[in-house]
């Protein structure tokens, strides 16, 4: 795999976050597409504040410049976590993982690669292949040199908050997601026993809802569920969120105990 490396500085509150916590226990909280870990930063502090180790890193290409996206792939951010995982694992005895969106999709890819992993939070994420006609529309604009199309950042209820992701989707790095990464997962989520918490929006307007009650259905494990009325897909910065951050704390300590 070539390495990437960002030419643009990190924006402000998009800094990757470690802390050292005093328990045998550890969270791995990972952003979105086009997102940065300050989507996360609330449930990671809040897992830090109940005693745990957190790993919040910043996933390739995120955080500084669309520019810098451009040339990222599914490889580059699941190379990230790889790395946060193993970072966090040496120093406690059982993981969890916590994702938003397309971090959703890197925690059920951390728990299909990690079958030691002691539960995973799932907050609308990507899951389902998309449809052969929206990948053939995208491949078409692909094709005419088009390589970005506007922002899916901000989908937030709260007019108070504005979540800071790019303003623009880059098209190739979308379709490394669906067709590397979520497209050939699919098939495992059956053979998976890791308890998941799945958190979803009934008003998301950038991944359909729908995609959460499919996983439900396919996944192996056992599935807890919150559905959410007054928040949008990024359900971690609304006005749901202390509920968020509170049900995946307690969640963690349910499964890391039993």
């Amino acid at each position: 795999m070539s390495d990437h490396v960002d030419q643009s500085p990190v924006l402000p509150g998009a800094e990757p976050w470690s802390h050292a916590g005093n328990s045998a226990h550890g969270a791995l909280c990972i952003h979105g597409f086009t997102g940065n870990p300050s989507s996360m930063r609330g449930v990671a502090e809040a897992f830090a504040a109940a005693g745990y180790h957190v790993e919040l890193p910043r996933l390739p290409g995120h955080g500084t410049a669309v520019s810098d996206m451009l040339g990222t792939r599914w490889e580059h951010w699941t190379a990230e976590v790889e790395a946060a995982y193993l970072r966090l694992s040496q120093r406690c005895d059982r993981v969890v993982v916590a994702g938003l969106s397309m971090g959703g999709s890197l925690t059920l890819w951390t728990a299909l690669e990690h079958p030691e992993v002691a539960g995973i939070v799932c907050v609308n994420p990507v899951a389902q292949p998309q449809a052969p006609e929206v990948v053939e529309m995208v491949e078409g604009m692909i094709a005419e040199g088009v390589e970005m199309m506007p922002g899916i950042g901000s989908d937030i209820a709260d007019p108070d908050v504005v979540e800071n992701s790019y303003p623009e989707t880059p098209l190739r790095p979308l379709m490394s997601l669906v067709q590397d990464g979520v497209t050939p997962m699919v098939p495992r989520y059956g053979s998976s026993k890791v308890p998941m918490l799945l958190v979803t929006s009934k008003n998301d307007h950038v991944v359909d809802p729908i995609q959460s009650d499919q996983l439900a259905e396919q996944w192996g494990g056992p599935v807890e569920r919150i559905l959410l009325d007054r928040s949008y897909h990024v359900a971690t910065q609304d006005f749901d969120k202390e509920a968020i951050f509170e049900a995946a704390v307690a969640f963690a300590n349910r499964v890391i105990s039993s």
